[in-house]
């Protein structure tokens, strides 16, 4: 899912480009094409992105921090499939860790109850950010239709914030470089039941190959009422054999 995200926004910021470099007096103009060109380019954007990825393979390393403590610390290989989809291979321990027999006893029963919970939580995250990532092009143009999008633009750096994208009270920023054409961030800022007292954020930077490409380099998320983050980063790309 976080492989298409990058490819998303950047079939967004290259039509959000047009808006921001649109003259003042005629902003509604700018931004009505900005919607037309994101609709009939995503799809091409997307496929043309996912192609340049396709070329390379990655390793992905996922943390799970609890209250502070790593609770799960893992690798693996990633590439895309015949299909268009990322295949993870683990790697090193973790591939052992996956074969490894439950302890018994009180201890063990313990554990199990932990890890269920933890799986619980992770579960109701996933769900949740599905809805963010990647980004869907038609609930952006929804909330921009709505009057609850806006830009900001300060070192070069333009900030597209769309409110209540998907809840009520949520925020989504897209950071770009309209000059290069490339994206810098994607935050989302939202929660799972209580929007005081359950937020849940995350954050994606992006980074760039020599050849160019752009790709999601590093994705914190953050539930602060369950103390859990989850950081994934993508390094270490090497082009797969013709």
């Amino acid at each position: 899912m976080k492989a298409l995200l990058f490819a998303a926004l950047l079939a967004y910021v290259n039509t959000a480009t047009v808006q921001a470099q649109t003259p003042p007096n005629s902003a509604a103009a700018g931004q009505g094409t900005s919607v037309s060109q994101q609709t009939m380019t995503l799809k091409q954007v997307m496929e043309a992105n996912r192609q340049k990825l396709a070329k390379y393979q990655w390793v992905q390393s996922t943390e799970v921090s609890i209250k502070g403590k790593v609770r799960k610390d893992e690798q693996a290989m990633c590439r895309y499939g015949a299909d268009g989809k990322v295949i993870k291979t683990p790697m090193g321990s973790n591939a052992a860790q996956t074969q490894q027999a439950p302890q018994g006893g009180l201890k063990g029963r313990i554990v199990a109850k932990k890890q269920a919970e933890m799986k619980d939580e992770a579960a109701d995250l996933k769900e949740l950010i599905s809805h963010y990532a990647p980004p869907n092009p038609m609930m952006l143009k929804e909330t921009k239709q709505a009057g609850n999008a806006s830009s900001a633009s300060s070192g070069g750096i333009v900030t597209l914030s769309f409110a209540n994208y998907y809840k009520q009270g949520d925020k989504v920023s897209i950071g770009f470089d309209p000059n290069a054409k490339k994206l810098v961030s994607y935050d989302v800022e939202t929660y799972l039941s209580n929007p005081k007292n359950d937020v849940v954020t995350m954050t994606n930077s992006f980074a760039s190959l020599p050849d160019g490409t752009n790709y999601l380099q590093k994705t914190v998320l953050d539930a602060k009422a369950k103390q859990m983050q989850v950081t994934t980063t993508n390094s270490s790309y090497t082009p797969v054999g013709p």
